[in-house]
């Protein structure tokens, strides 16, 4: 029996213990939210009770944070407080019941069920397809900066579901909101006041059947790796910590390469190790929260929440390149990956309300840390040989935030006053790689050994040092005045300012003619062990010299006027406009005495007006439409515009900036119309058109037969489509018996989105460091943007218990093929294929020894949807990241006091 089919197996007799008839018959407590409810229910409908010891606000009431929002969406007069409903704007609300549902872990998760998102790579949501730069992500409606280099978006898997109470999604344009909105923007307001004091703890496992009790592969590393936490072993050896602090390149004759590479073998870092069986994943939380009162009537509370988690992840990687437009393969590789991932993350929270004032002040400390070991096995097959390929490597990624939200409110006057600072830290470490080659020459003596002669022709060897710091202030201020029932005025003003620190410092171990071959089949920390070093005089060759760290900053300065106006019942129109004006620099920092002058800096220096507004028709009791138009702007990423060689380790991939990149301007519409029918009841459709100037796009290219992506400007782009959303809720009370109490709960949405590039023959487009290079080069006229797909769907399909916690819930995903990279040199597109995936939820809350406790099973792709990324021609196919999936399970256990 295999390892998958054996955990599977010991989930399901958990379920089979725990089924309905004998969970009834334990005695279940407390009563669930109804999350399907959760924002929708009208002001005179009855809500069930709350579960003891939720930290949310009464189910219709979702807590949201927001600038100029006055601590709530709702238009004053509406009748409802159903917040998709009564917001001027096209939002989606996810409440901390409604993301329990899914039983996703992170909020990433969570979010790719909403209608026009999907979840690309590690954590990175994407709105109707747009790229993750065209996707704003706020915190308490405050920026964030990124931990990671690839991105300026910070990546939302890193946010647990249990420090969120709610996921703010809202597609259509209006001037509180930052003025980088190409596709949407995503606000969490993290957990305030709980209603009552209470502590939560939670406890998990989790497999899946490539990796749990699977070999897998590992190294040593430190003693604290489990923990996500280096014990100093990867601390900057002295000789090398010398060598940065004085300004000399590596080749000046002052330095000593070999002090410095005898400090670079540790063999707990290069040597890996077979593990036979990969343990569980498991995870472990703490929340508590208690309020009291204060200030006669006013009340003050306390959240925390501390949590971590450690998986495994194995993956038996494709990874094929192609020579010609034929697709006939140069290499064929095989990659196994083994991935440890630890996430340790902490909360603290306090909140105040008094009368109709609310402040809340955040900390927020997220690490997430991978350690990552890869296997490589191939065949070069323009030269014959065969290569095996070793990286092991490990990466920190942090973030401290504390932010200071005041959200008050004199009469028909709200001020809101936000405040904040973060600092992301990402570390990169003793990044190796080593590369054996077996040349299969029968005149070579040594031809069917691998060997690594440390001279990048049969092999070589290479360690990276990098590093990354951002750090963000933010402030703002907002002001709105309730002139009459019928017209609302707002103004406000925002101040952010970015500073990105990044470094990397590659080295390759080199060696002279007069290194035999035959020691190179030594094992890597024997290879670069000291005598080897000391008799032949192995050198370092720094392979970053010429632009080894940059210096980012990214300054804005803003502010807003905008009008809710009510001319005559049911008619609503909110107008507003932004002004930002903001200086963009990407500059390369001097760590040697003597300048490099590598002229790759970058100067961006705009100023917009960006216009919005939407008109909202209550058209019956039940039905209504909106109409939007506005201006937006997507600004270039860090990593897109220094040129700095990054390595993805989800992709395999490196990245190289262009410092050429400008803005993008976006022109949106929409029309949507939308039908509310019963207590949590509704459907929508809705079509969007976008006009995308100068967008930024990635592309691929090979240099020795590696990936390499790149970012440029297309001359323009399109994007139009359409959204059908549908939820449906039916009460089984005629059923009788066992149905008597439970309801169906469907939710479903559908995004059709049709995008395509405009490139004219005599387009141009800037490349660095050539500079000017035809736009068709790089782009074919009609293909669509990266990253869309022209079809997302996903259902839920639930039954609940109305008066105690109990839910089963299937959830289909489907997203069609999307490009990821354009190919160059005529090559194809490279495509991922998502396809259709089918989880299954099960979560019941049991009275075990007078203890409440939930109980949530999940089971995760069913179906084995793998995942495929490839070029094809229409008539052959090579894979470039193709790689088995399979199923996974966890169980997990919480209880609350």
């Amino acid at each position: 029996m295999s390892t998958g089919k054996q955990l599977a197996g010991l989930l399901l007799l958990t379920t089979a213990l725990t089924f309905p008839g004998a969970a009834l018959a334990q005695g279940t407590v407390g009563s669930p939210d109804t999350g399907a409810d959760a924002a929708s229910a009208s002001e005179n409908e009855a809500e069930p009770a709350d579960q003891a010891g939720d930290v949310e606000r009464p189910a219709d009431e979702a807590e949201i944070s927001i600038p100029g929002g006055g601590g709530e969406i709702i238009v004053t007069g509406r009748r409802t407080r159903d917040v998709t409903r009564s917001s001027t704007q096209v939002v989606s609300v996810l409440t901390s019941e409604q993301i329990a549902r899914t039983g996703e872990g992170d909020i990433a998760g969570a979010l790719g069920r909403v209608t026009g998102l999907s979840v690309q790579g590690q954590g990175f949501v994407y709105v109707r397809g747009l790229g993750d730069r065209y996707s704003l992500a706020l915190l308490n409606g405050m920026p964030l900066p990124s931990p990671q280099p690839l991105s300026r978006v910070v990546p939302l898997d890193l946010f647990p579901t249990d420090v969120v109470a709610s996921s703010f999604v809202q597609k259509t344009y209006s001037a509180n909101f930052p003025g980088e909105f190409g596709g949407g923007v995503i606000n969490l307001t993290t957990r305030a006041i709980p209603d009552e004091s209470f502590i939560k703890i939670s406890a998990g496992i989790s497999g899946d059947e490539q990796t749990t009790f699977s070999t897998g592969n590992d190294y040593y590393g430190s003693d604290f790796d489990w923990f996500g936490f280096d014990d100093g072993t990867r601390d900057t050896p002295p000789a090398l910590r010398d060598f940065f602090a004085s300004g000399l390149r590596m080749s000046d004759l002052e330095v000593d390469q070999q002090a410095i590479a005898k400090q670079l073998g540790n063999p707990n870092l290069v040597v890996t190790q077979k593990v036979e069986e990969l343990p569980v994943n498991w995870s472990a939380g703490l929340t508590a929260g208690t309020s009291f009162p204060i200030f006669g009537d006013g009340q003050f509370g306390v959240v925390a929440t501390a949590g971590i988690s450690n998986k495994w992840r194995n993956r038996s990687i494709i990874s094929q390149t192609a020579i010609n437009t034929d697709l006939d393969l140069s290499t064929d590789f095989r990659d196994f990956v083994t991935d440890n991932r630890m996430l340790v993350n902490g909360l603290l929270g306090f909140g105040l309300e008094v009368d109709d004032h609310r402040i809340r002040w955040t900390n927020l400390y997220i690490r997430d840390s991978l350690k990552q070991t890869r296997h490589s096995l191939g065949d070069d097959l323009l030269d014959g040989d065969t290569q095996f390929i070793q990286d092991t490597a490990w990466y920190e990624r942090q973030l401290l935030d504390s932010q200071l939200v005041a959200e008050l409110k004199f009469g028909d006057l709200d001020v809101d006053l936000r405040g904040g600072y973060a600092e992301t830290r990402r570390e990169a470490p003793y990044e190796y790689s080593f590369t054996y080659v077996r040349t299969n020459n029968e005149n070579d003596p040594l031809g069917d050994l691998f060997i690594n002669s440390l001279d990048r022709q049969r092999g070589s060897a290479s360690v990276a040092f990098s590093q990354l710091k951002e750090e963000l202030w933010y402030g703002g201020i907002d002001v709105g005045y309730a002139l009459t029932d019928w017209l609302r005025l707002t103004a406000g003003y925002a101040y952010t300012d970015t500073d990105r620190y990044s470094e990397r410092r590659e080295f390759l171990f080199d060696a002279d003619s007069g290194f035999e071959d035959a020691v190179g089949a030594l094992r890597p920390d024997l290879l670069l062990g000291d005598a080897i070093i000391d008799y032949y005089d192995i050198g370092l060759i720094e392979s970053t010299q010429s632009d080894p760290a940059f210096a980012a900053g990214l300054e804005i300065h803003a502010g807003y006027v905008q009008t809710r106006f009510n001319p005559i019942q049911g008619l609503t129109l909110d107008l507003g406009v932004r002004y930002e004006e903001a200086t963009q620099q990407v500059n390369p920092v001097e760590v040697f005495a003597a300048p490099t002058n590598s002229g790759s800096s970058t100067l961006l220096e705009n100023d917009y007006y960006l216009p919005a507004g939407t008109l909202t028709w209550e058209l019956t009791d039940s039905l209504q439409a909106r109409v939007s138009a506005s201006k937006t702007i997507a600004r270039p990423q860090f990593r897109e515009l220094i040129f700095q060689t990054y390595y993805d380790p989800e992709t395999g991939r490196q990245f190289n900036g262009n410092p050429f990149l400008i803005d993008s301007e976006l022109t949106n519409y929409e029309g949507r119309l939308e039908y509310y029918f019963g207590q949590g009841n509704r459907v929508s459709i809705a079509g969007f058109y976008k006009e995308i100037e100068n967008p930024i796009e990635i592309y691929s290219s090979f240099s020795d037969n590696v990936q390499v992506a790149s970012f440029a400007n297309a001359p323009s782009a399109t994007l139009a489509g359409a959204e059908l959303e549908f939820q449906y809720n039916y009460d089984l009370l005629d059923w009788g018996g066992w149905f008597e109490t439970k309801r169906i709960v469907t939710v479903a949405n559908y995004t059709y989105t049709d995008s395509q590039i405009d490139v004219a023959p005599d387009d141009v487009t800037l490349i660095f460091p050539g500079g000017e290079r035809p736009a068709t080069d790089y782009f074919r006229d009609g293909v669509p943007l990266t990253g869309q797909s022209d079809h997302l769907l996903n259902l839920q399909f639930g039954l609940e218990d109305l008066d105690r916690l109990q839910q089963f819930t299937m959830l289909f995903s489907y997203a069609s093929e999307r490009v990821t990279a354009r190919g160059t040199s005529s090559l194809p597109d490279i495509v991922e294929d998502p396809g259709l995936r089918v989880d299954f939820v099960y979560r019941q809350e049991l009275d075990l020894f007078r203890v409440p406790v939930e109980l949530k099973l999940e089971a995760r792709n069913i179906f084995g949807r793998d995942h495929y990324e490839f070029q094809s021609n229409g008539t052959n196919r090579i894979e470039i990241n193709t790689y088995e999936v399979g199923q996974s399970f966890a169980l997990s256990l919480s209880t609350e006091f």
